[in-house]
């Protein structure tokens, strides 16, 4: 079983306006309500492609409530941790006819996490068996530990772990091996104190040799998306796999790094072809930037 854990989910409210005017009443002119957080992004689209997991959250008020409700609505197995005092995040998305990709954002904070509440995620994760595979990814709230994806890992026993997140949330998971980690290039460079191009022959090899850097500290793969130059996978085995992206007009690009650990993981678990994992995840990747939310599966399929 694939299990994702966010500890910081949040309902999305995505809303169009015409033009926005600050100090007046804008009317909207499309919404949509989605679950989010990197690790329910992972969820909805493993699910979107047919694969059995489950999403670990912590769920505060109404909005976890309905975070929960939108989850199940969608078929994903759901473990909420409920937090009795505040409220999950509700992040307001908002565009405008001006906007090509991305507009403006208001993310919530989120609910404090009690001491007891991380313990009962911990001892949720200790139940995981070497069937098992961990998906950790996402900002941390104020509220618990910097070293939180670290020290659940002293702690977890999953043959397969995936890490999705940026500077010391990542570097300190790696002593542990992850199976696989996912920086996009800009994260990489922040993390070497660079920012290669990877439309240029010298930006990629920088890119590769950080990889390279990486998998020394400890990640055994490391996959590399690139936005519009596709992605590099570096291999457990020390082979450089890359796959171009596809053609097709960017509309969001929330989620699609998400998107890309889901059909890699639904391609490894589907052949364990490191080649076709890259190929599958650079697809779903791809369909959930062309679309307005995350992409379906005939999106995908069609990408492939």
């Amino acid at each position: 079983m694939i299990v994702t854990v966010t500890v910081n989910p949040s309902l999305d409210y995505y809303v169009s306006v015409k033009q926005f005017r600050l100090g007046a009443t804008n009317r909207t002119t499309s919404e949509l309500l989605l679950p989010g957080g990197k690790g329910i992004n992972v969820s909805t689209v493993l699910s979107t492609l047919g694969v059995q997991n489950k999403a670990v959250y912590f769920s505060a008020g109404f909005v976890g409530e309905e975070i929960t409700r939108l989850l199940k609505e969608n078929g994903i197995q759901t473990v909420p941790i409920r937090v009795r005092e505040g409220c999950s995040r509700l992040n307001l998305k908002l565009r405008t006819e001006e906007d090509v990709v991305e507009g403006t954002e208001l993310n919530g904070m989120g609910p404090r996490i009690p001491e007891e509440k991380l313990q009962e995620l911990m001892k949720y994760l200790a139940t995981l068996t070497e069937e098992d595979t961990l998906v950790l990814g996402g900002t941390v709230p104020a509220s618990l530990p910097a070293t939180i994806y670290r020290d659940i890992l002293d702690q977890v026993k999953a043959p397969r772990v995936v890490v999705d997140a940026t500077k010391e949330l990542l570097l300190d998971t790696l002593p542990h091996h992850p199976f696989l980690i996912k920086p996009n290039h800009h994260e990489l460079g922040e993390l070497f104190g660079a920012d290669p191009d990877p439309s240029t022959s010298e930006g990629r090899a920088d890119i590769i040799s950080f990889m390279k850097k990486l998998r020394e500290k400890g990640a055994k793969n490391v996959l590399c998306s690139m936005g519009p130059e596709g992605a590099i996978l570096l291999t457990e085995d020390d082979r450089v796999l890359s796959a171009p992206a596809p053609e097709g007009r960017v509309i969001s690009a929330v989620g699609s790094g998400d998107s890309m650990v889901a059909g890699f993981l639904a391609g490894w678990q589907e052949k364990e072809d490191p080649e076709y994992a890259l190929h599958l995840g650079t697809a779903a990747g791809s369909a959930s930037a062309f679309s307005e939310r995350l992409a379906t599966r005939e999106e995908i399929e069609r990408l492939i």
